[in-house]
């Protein structure tokens, strides 16, 4: 048989002929361990004013596992035109992004083996064709390089949960659950995983608590949260497989709808009574379900300290790291126990830190790193500047609120507005512009949450969002609600805002949703009529709306911003700038025009304003609201009539070549109201 030229054959067939062969000559399952041509991004989605395309994603040629999810090496292939070792820095980019330790380059020839351990002779030697290493060979490395013992070996190799259905888990996923379990296996009590709104950080959970529980080293788990929706939903989806060794602590029996359609009754833990039944391995709650301020509240103590040998805590940013909370207390009670803490956003304050209390994050994944991966929306900014919030209003001299009193002689500014004075007419125009915006983009039905002062302020917005839509409310009084804690049909509404296949509601105001973090896959639209004072809450709000969904072409989404909350965006710790911000004035369309500004990759370099070759066009031309109540001295009300409120300004920001937010211009609509007035500087100067 002639000797094959090498020279003439594509990559693949290198692959096929050469490196493949060798690596199943050294011992590698062609089926459990080989994958070959591996994407693992989506790739970035691309906005351009109404065209939509996806980046090219990443893919490495081969990935090798120990055992499923295990993966210990990469190798970047070339055809046999190139050089043994030119794949190797592209693969070692992508071996860190995987946490792969072992690293190779080929050419059909032979090998270069980069050790990112750094445990060997040499970080890089030259390797022949038939001395590519075993799977033994390479674990042992690892294992040595870790530092496992036997007993921790194990606990690092039990199996991850298989359906049969093929589902695997993403990259960043398998990151976060290997690093968590090699944590805890070398002894390690406090754990912290920051991830991202809308990455799965409960199936992320699930994996993690699933291997602990199969393992047999964590055999009793309690999972808290701080939303009834979140704990039902939790249960009944990724939490499913555990079946009946699971029960909510909860004296309420419920049925709940599955993501599949199906409908399940909850298992509870409680009796009416509030007794426990401790022969459960699985434990679901609330923290305000569990504890209190008064003692007969503290249902945790009914549990022995050494009951729980697992905790995981969602959403651990939201206050149970305070010293002073009351959910601390029972992580304090269960301290002998490995304690998980998730978050998208972790506090590191000099009040609250939970950086402090689990230590720093085993492993995190941003925001923007989702973006750029294209496992999460990217989103477009309007901002709206009010007259009466730049400007302050100051009533004139004997002026009367609603109710017939004076109202104080004051400068009253943005932080007033619907707190402790209220303008109707600005109300007005925020709904005015909202329905703009909906009218102007084509689509009136695009889930929409409008974060509000207030409950009293989510019902004055209701009512304008009403006026300014009453055909559509006529067709379903749904269209518009209201879904706050004091609201009973808001609430029974919520799970039909959050489901993709229900049409209504479709605009809702509230005034706390965006602390839930549940899971609002189809939300366009994300309006914030109130101050956003922290990094975190601001996180959060934007989270609403960065989940992706491809059955109904939702790939961005738009946050319109009358509160300048978008201030945020300077923080040095914001990590996901807009594609767009646009500053409409005065009779200007709300919606951002489709000539979209300069784009950049992720190495802030320029994208072309037309789609490449390397782009795929893909679409063209709630929240559990369960607020407590006001305390006993909320501030009341003052209702002024007979005050305008205008848009006066606008300014259009765009992301520069370093991706930070650049003015381009600035046009002050007293301008154009002094041009109507006089017809010259001298006309101004002579009055």
């Amino acid at each position: 048989m002639p000797e094959i030229d090498k020279k003439s054959l594509s990559e693949r067939d290198v692959c096929t002929k050469f490196i493949t062969p060798a690596i199943v000559q050294a011992g590698w399952d062609a089926m459990a361990q080989i994958r070959e041509e591996v994407f693992f991004t989506k790739g970035r989605i691309i906005v351009r004013g109404k065209l939509v395309t996806r980046g090219k994603a990443k893919r490495a040629d081969y990935i090798l596992y120990y055992k499923p999810n295990i993966p210990l090496a990469l190798i970047e292939a070339k055809d046999n035109n190139h050089s043994v070792g030119d794949g190797m820095q592209q693969a070692l980019e992508y071996a860190e992004t995987l946490h792969i330790p072992f690293v190779f380059s080929s050419n059909g020839d032979g090998f270069v083996f980069h050790d990112r351990t750094g445990t060997g002779d040499a970080m890089e030697t030259l390797l022949a064709l038939d001395a590519f290493p075993s799977p033994q060979e390479l674990w042992a490395r690892y294992r040595a390089w870790k530092g496992l013992s036997p007993d921790e070996e194990s606990i690092v190799l039990q199996d991850y949960f298989d359906d049969g259905s093929g589902k695997m888990p993403r990259y960043y996923q398998v990151n976060a659950v290997n690093a968590a379990i090699e944590a805890i296996a070398k002894g390690q009590n406090r754990i912290l995983l920051v991830m991202a709104t809308g990455t799965g950080k409960t199936y992320t959970a699930f994996q993690i608590i699933w291997r602990l529980w199969k393992a047999g080293r964590k055999k009793r788990i309690l999972f808290l949260a701080d939303r009834n929706v979140l704990i039902d939903q939790t249960m009944v989806n990724d939490f499913r497989p555990f079946g009946q060794a699971m029960a909510k602590l909860s004296t309420g029996a419920k049925t709940i709808q599955r993501a599949d359609g199906t409908e399940v009754e909850l298992t509870t833990a409680l009796d009416k009574k509030r007794r426990i039944d401790s022969s459960y391995e699985v434990y679901l709650g609330l923290y305000q379900a569990i504890t209190g301020p008064e003692d007969r509240q503290k249902l945790f103590r009914e549990f022995s300290p050494g009951f729980f040998d697992l905790i995981v805590i969602d959403e651990c940013h939201r206050g149970s790291a305070a010293d002073d909370s009351a959910w601390r207390e029972i992580l304090e009670y269960f301290d002998s126990a490995t304690q998980i803490g998730l978050t998208a956003t972790p506090n590191e304050t000099c009040y609250v830190s939970n950086i402090h209390y689990f230590g720093k994050p085993v492993y995190s994944y941003s925001l923007k790193q989702g973006i750029q991966d294209g496992f999460l929306a990217p989103y477009k900014v309007v901002k709206v500047h009010i007259d009466v919030d730049v400007e302050g209003y100051r009533p004139e001299k004997g002026k009367l609120d609603r109710e017939g009193a004076e109202i104080e002689d004051r400068i009253y500014n943005q932080k007033d507005f619907d707190r402790t004075l209220v303008i109707d007419d600005r109300t007005k125009l925020v709904a005015k512009k909202v329905s703009d915006f909906l009218k102007e983009s084509g689509d009136r039905f695009q889930k929409t949450i409008v974060f509000c002062v207030d409950e009293e302020h989510a019902a004055r917005m209701r009512q304008a969002l009403v006026n300014e839509n009453q055909d559509l409310c006529n067709e379903n009084s749904r269209y518009v609600m209201r879904i706050t804690g004091k609201d009973t049909e808001g609430q029974a509404q919520l799970g039909n805002f959050l489901d993709p296949e229900s049409k209504y509601p479709v605009l809702v105001t509230t005034s706390r949703l965006l602390s839930t973090g549940v899971d609002a896959q189809t939300c366009r639209l994300i309006v914030l009529d109130r101050a956003v004072g922290s990094m975190t809450e601001f996180k959060q709000i934007v989270g609403r709306g960065t989940r992706v969904h491809e059955d109904t072409k939702k790939f961005y989404f738009t946050l319109i911003d009358f509160r300048g909350a978008t201030a945020h965006f300077a923080d040095p710790k914001w990590d996901g700038e807009p594609v767009q911000v646009y500053e409409p004035k005065e009779g200007d369309p709300i919606a951002p025009p489709d000539d979209a500004p300069t784009i950049t990759d992720d190495d802030d370099d320029p994208l072309p304003s037309e789609p490449g070759d390397d782009e795929t066009i893909i679409d063209g031309e709630p929240p559990d609201i369960n607020i407590p109540p006001d305390g006993p001295h909320k501030r009341l009300k003052v209702y002024v009539d007979g005050v305008s409120a205008s848009i006066i300004a606008e300014r259009v920001e765009y992301l520069d070549e370093d991706g930070k937010l650049v003015t381009e211009t600035l046009r002050d609509f007293t301008k154009k109201a002094l041009m109507k007035r006089f017809a010259s500087l001298n006309d101004f100067l002579s009055r």
